[in-house]
């Protein structure tokens, strides 16, 4: 039996919550990046909203070797910009807006031109989605201007809530309604990019509906089809109703709760439901969620979280994430490496209660697929039956994990990947540790599931005389093809 590095080995106790970190200027710094792989990303995040397709490209190599080299298995999350909404520039950069004056945006004004009574504005059709007696709000809602009038050319508005004002900063319509497309010409240019340079995932922003993320589906075609979709659900539209949502969730690979816009449109006390019914819908569909925005915020200038923070990762993962994402606290902070280090720390405390280890996960719904059927047998066998310490799925595409990783449990499931793409496409789902395991031409079952229990066994894993509940097909290399559960024994 080949002895596997101890960089390669399971880290104990294993940690199930993945960690999404942004790379940026912060990660670029020598050492940063082989640092926070180290301490425990899973996910690395290239926001198509900064840097060139040289950037990304560059980091992407950097996170492959460094992964290589350190045993890790580590996905990449290609992120479109989407449509961004903005107000234009004010000649000396920003302005004091006042509670009861007037302010116009102007959708002529030179781009440079604002001051504090007018603006101009990036999107031209705002004059067409807003009428009087509307709410819009700048800045992430600090600046609240009430629409009184609107012109071919103009929106009037009273401010309601004054503050500072700087140039480029996001509008916002308080209960949606505005109507720009999900993908503009930079992120169709952006999703090319996204396939030549071989992400895992990519996260679409603003979809209204499945249809945006239909669209993004086919532009990404024959090449892009090993790419797994991630809808960035901050738009009201997409919430408004059960079914919308619902159908943007089964149109995609996996979700994010981007609670920045979308706790702008719908309001910070409609936010906390809406995070917790998204995470539980996400599971009861089989698809994999992340939640996302200033989870460790005050880490960007501070060396630790806040209580408050604590607290927010914690119900994240208490109510089922698959992943918790880290911003600029990891592309722009100046404490990279620490914020890792801490998240990593609070998500290992959340998943310690027992609650995060019990699951009524379909207990009263019948199945229709056999691979369904098998995967959730085994996990509701290995969370029963005493001595069982692991739960190894041979998979082609990743997806036998994926169901059985909804589930709860204290039990580590172990993907064993027949290629590199399922196996970092792994990286993202709860509990699970994916590892590349190519099934022999002539490989017998017997010298299979050998071969399997020397694996997890190399690894750290599981140890001699332990049960493991090994999940596969009696085809390989059929997709869907699961259908045994056999319960083994380390040797």
């Amino acid at each position: 039996m080949t002895q596997i590095p101890a960089s390669q080995r399971t880290a104990n106790p294993l940690r199930r919550t993945k960690i999404v970190a942004t790379l940026g200027p912060a990660s670029d710094k020598p050492g940063v990046l082989d640092k926070l792989i180290s301490a425990g990303v899973d996910v690395v995040r290239l926001n198509f909203s900064h840097g060139t397709a040289d950037d990304h490209r560059r980091r992407l190599q950097q996170v492959r070797e460094i992964a290589d080299r350190q045993g890790r298995t580590v996905a990449a999350l290609g992120d479109l910009q989407g449509p961004k909404i903005r107000i234009a520039r004010f000649r000396e950069n920003q302005v004091i807006l006042r509670e009861g004056e007037s302010f116009v945006l102007d959708m002529a004004l030179d781009t440079n031109d604002g001051d504090e009574k007018r603006v101009g504005c990036d999107y031209k059709a705002l004059v067409e989605d807003v009428t009087a007696g509307d709410v819009l709000l700048l800045d992430d809602g600090r600046v609240v201007l009430n629409v009184e009038q609107v012109t071919s050319r103009h929106v009037l508005t009273t401010v309601a809530v004054g503050g500072r004002l700087s140039n480029n900063k996001g509008i916002n319509k308080q209960g949606g309604g505005l109507s720009a497309a999900a993908l503009t010409d930079k992120d169709r240019a952006d999703l090319k990019t996204a396939i030549d340079i071989g992400v895992d995932y990519l996260a679409v922003s603003f979809p209204r509906s499945a249809a945006d993320m239909q669209e993004a589906r086919e532009l990404l075609g024959e090449r892009g089809k090993h790419i797994g979709l991630v809808a960035k659900v901050e738009r009201a539209e997409a919430v408004a109703e059960d079914e919308i949502l619902d159908e943007i969730i089964l149109a995609s690979e996996a979700v994010m709760v981007a609670r920045g816009d979308l706790g702008v449109e719908i309001g910070d006390a409609a936010l906390i439901g809406v995070q917790k019914r998204m995470i539980k819908r996400a599971r009861q569909l089989n698809r994999a969620v992340i939640t996302a925005t200033q989870m460790l915020e005050t880490m960007i200038t501070a060396p630790l979280p806040t209580r408050a923070e604590v607290f927010d990762v914690a119900n994240a993962v208490l109510d089922g994430t698959d992943a918790v994402m880290l911003s600029a606290e990891t592309a722009a902070g100046d404490y990279p490496v620490e914020a890792v280090e801490a998240m990593h720390r609070l998500c290992l405390g959340a998943e310690r209660e027992r609650s995060a280890q019990e699951s009524g996960h379909r207990m009263h719904q019948g199945f229709t697929r056999i691979d369904e059927t098998i995967s959730l047998s085994a996990m509701y066998a290995a969370n029963h039956l005493e001595g069982v310490t692991a739960i190894a799925c041979m998979t082609q595409t990743g997806y036998t994990p994926l169901i059985a990783s909804r589930i709860r449990s204290g039990l580590p499931i172990v993907g064993l990947a027949h290629d590199p793409i399922a196996q970092r496409r792994m990286a993202l789902y709860r509990g699970v540790i994916s590892v590349l395991f190519v099934p022999g031409e002539k490989e017998g079952d017997r010298e299979l599931n050998q071969r399997a229990l020397d694996t997890l066994k190399a690894r750290d894993i599981v140890k001699q005389g332990d049960h493991v509940i090994l999940i596969r097909g009696d085809l390989m290399q059929s997709h869907g093809g699961t259908n045994t559960l056999k319960i083994l024994e380390v040797m």
